[in-house]
């Protein structure tokens, strides 16, 4: 399906509601709702961490059958503190999803996420499993070591070369033993100065690898000062603490919970950012999931065949909920 096929088919929602809902430690954080008011609740969560809310993301699914929520995640987007990480951990996440359930008075909804998104919908589904109804997720992320060893040590950098030294150049050696370790001291600055050039170079670095037509297309959010400021901080935040999971490893080890949960996985073939074989992994995890791997497609969820695979799958699950 075409981006012009998914606009005839679901035109670019304006929300019907918004707002900040506030949550613990100072936090508040934006939302909105769009689609049909009495339609089958869903709830959008974003990539990153520390990414936000776009309106693309409201044009995956029917307005006409579709209820649809959407967040930004604690100090990003429209939330409030921006770029603030006192208590932004994916346990705060998960209870602030739970705050926007309740508000929203639905008893339980379809998860749908990308990247980052998948594995926060995976951690939120395997924490509340009588919440979830169904999951449409792609370009599967578990949040392991291998997989950040294999974008910050030695992986993705053989397949853009030309991107990585864009990433390594303003390390010295010794940081480049550890980028990421490196790139977070750095955002934690004090400097601004030093603290906005990681930022563009770490932010950079993800949009080079976004597409499967490389850095020429890299989106433009990812060359915005303001977005990379709370990009980066965020998401090395998130990765220095192993996605404050128990364990590495640790979402694998829950995904037998979801056994019996309708779950749709769409995988980019040449995702450069999260290579098919988590998605692989993860289907053979839970019993009953499909899995779609998308032959001309990278990461990004902006790609004509990841949209057609996540329009169908928003679809199917609408059809086997409404029986």
């Amino acid at each position: 399906m075409s981006e012009q096929k998914r606009r005839e088919l679901y035109p670019e929602l304006e929300p019907r509601k918004t707002g900040h809902l506030p949550v613990s430690h100072g936090h508040e954080i934006y939302w909105e709702e769009c689609g049909a008011p009495d339609g089958l609740p869903v709830i959008v969560i974003h990539g990153g961490p520390g990414g936000g809310v776009t309106p693309a993301l409201r044009r995956y699914f029917d307005p006409e059958r579709w209820r649809i929520f959407l967040f930004d995640q604690r100090g990003c987007g429209k939330s409030r503190p921006f770029s603030k990480l006192e208590e932004n951990t994916t346990w705060r996440l998960i209870e602030d999803m739970e705050a926007i359930r309740e508000m929203a008075g639905v008893e339980s909804w379809t998860l749908f996420g990308g990247s980052w998104g998948s594995t926060l919908a995976l951690a939120y589904a395997v924490t509340h499993p009588d919440r979830t109804d169904a999951m449409a997720l792609r370009g599967i992320f578990l949040h392991t070591q291998d997989e950040l060893n294999w974008l910050y040590r030695d992986g993705a950098n053989r397949f853009y070369p030309d991107a990585w030294e864009r990433l390594m150049a303003p390390l010295t050696d010794a940081e480049q033993e550890t980028p990421v370790a490196a790139y977070h001291e750095r955002l934690m600055a004090n400097d601004k100065a030093v603290r906005m050039e990681a930022a563009m170079a770490w932010t950079r670095w993800e949009g080079d690898l976004l597409s499967i037509g490389g850095p020429e297309v890299r989106p433009e959010d990812f060359d915005s000062s303001e977005f990379a400021d709370a990009f980066a901080r965020i998401e090395t935040h998130y990765f220095t603490n192993g996605g404050f999971f128990p364990e590495d490893g640790w979402l694998l080890t829950q995904l037998p919970k979801l056994d019996g949960i309708p779950l749709h996985i769409v995988n980019g073939r040449y995702d450069v950012l999260t290579p098919p074989h988590m998605a692989t992994r993860l289907h053979k995890a839970v019993r009953g999931s499909t899995i779609e791997y998308i032959q001309d497609a990278g990461h990004a969820s902006s790609e004509p065949g990841i949209i057609d695979a996540l329009v169908r799958a928003t679809d199917e699950i609408a059809g086997r909920l409404s029986r």
